[in-house]
């Protein structure tokens, strides 16, 4: 088992109260599924979880029932949210990168930075080889099914309250904002600026405060948490795409008849395309309440954003000299079949 603790915790008020809810709203089903999430029900995740439920109750014709608990309800955190999956308490939990870090952390190569050139590299990578890979690799340390590869909250960015930020070169002394993950840290002190892990709850606080100068973002996480109350300067390198993982019990996901099954598997499809579109749509309105609140953004030129390139290059040494290549070098394979894709439709327009 992945967690050697005891899921006590789980099973408090909140957790009572929430599953006999639900139990009194699938009464006439043959399979529940309890999504749970620690976002709210105004993001991506929600939204994604609707267009779910709709799809796998209207196609079984309510043989699967499924029920939507945002805000951690039935769990305090990732690693409850993990054990309780893995006890058969929850169906289905989505984590990020970080957030799985724990029990995979080969799984970091998706943050090493400049990975992806766009979000259709990244949205072609995910959604092919790499992703199957992925699954495979998972099945074998757990009884998690990967279900698919999203998108949450766009892409990281570079925000402080001091100054514009051009190149790596005006990084240097910053205090910048990260989760406790050594990859995000290492790649702070490469660009020339000073990692803080900061809980999110203790970010808007943090920023007003002067504990950080300022974060490692996308718009809309920044806008939905009034950071830009305090942050002024944006700088667009798009260093991390952030990705978000849907796992699923897989002792309850092959229970489940096959016909059934292949209506989970393409409700998760609908899914990921909500949420993947989720964030474009988002960020119109987050940039422009950023910039009537006195922000300023600026992008790199191709020869600034290089610089960013080639201060964060030994990262990749730093993480196949703790987790090795095998993952990586996968995802690479991944990302530059999806640019040869791309490059291919590309020509069909000239």
């Amino acid at each position: 088992m992945l967690f050697k603790k005891t899921m006590t915790a789980l099973m408090g008020t909140t957790l009572a109260l929430g599953l006999a809810a639900s139990a009194a709203s699938v009464q006439a089903a043959d399979y529940e599924i309890k999504i749970v999430y620690l976002g709210s029900m105004d993001d991506e995740d929600y939204d994604g979880s609707m267009v779910f439920k709709d799809y796998v109750e209207s196609t079984s014709n309510g043989a699967v029932a499924v029920t939507i608990f945002p805000g951690g309800q039935l769990c305090g955190n990732t690693n409850e949210c993990l054990e309780a999956m893995q006890g058969g308490v929850i169906e289905v939990h989505q984590t990020t990168v970080g957030g799985f870090g724990s029990i995979y952390p080969e799984i970091m190569a998706l943050d090493l930075p400049y990975m992806f050139d766009s979000d259709r590299v990244a949205e072609i990578a995910l959604s092919g080889p790499f992703e199957e890979f992925l699954r495979r690799e998972i099945l074998k340390r757990t009884n998690l099914r990967l279900m698919t590869i999203t998108q949450t909250g766009g892409w990281r960015n570079i925000v402080n309250t001091k100054h514009e930020v051009r190149t790596p070169a005006d990084v240097k002394g910053l205090k910048l904002r990260t989760i406790p993950s050594e990859l995000q840290q290492e790649l702070v002190r490469l660009l020339g600026g000073s990692p803080t892990a900061v809980p999110w709850p203790e970010v808007y606080t943090s920023l007003a405060t002067g504990v950080v100068d300022g974060s490692k973002n996308g718009i809309t996480d920044i806008v939905n948490m009034k950071f830009h109350e305090h942050v002024k300067y944006m700088t667009l390198d798009g260093h991390a795409y952030m990705t978000a993982f849907w796992w699923m019990n897989n002792d309850m996901f092959m229970s489940m008849p096959f016909d059934l099954r292949k209506i989970v598997n393409d409700g998760f499809e609908h899914l990921r395309n909500v949420t993947t579109a989720f964030p474009k749509r988002r960020q119109i309105e987050a940039y422009e309440t950023f910039k009537k609140a006195g922000g300023k953004i600026y992008v790199p030129t191709p020869e600034e954003k290089a610089q960013f390139v080639e201060a964060a290059k030994p990262l990749r040494q730093w993480y196949i000299d703790k987790f090795g290549d095998k993952l990586l070098v996968e995802l690479e394979k991944g990302v530059q079949a999806a640019r040869d894709q791309l490059a291919a439709e590309y020509e069909t327009l000239k």
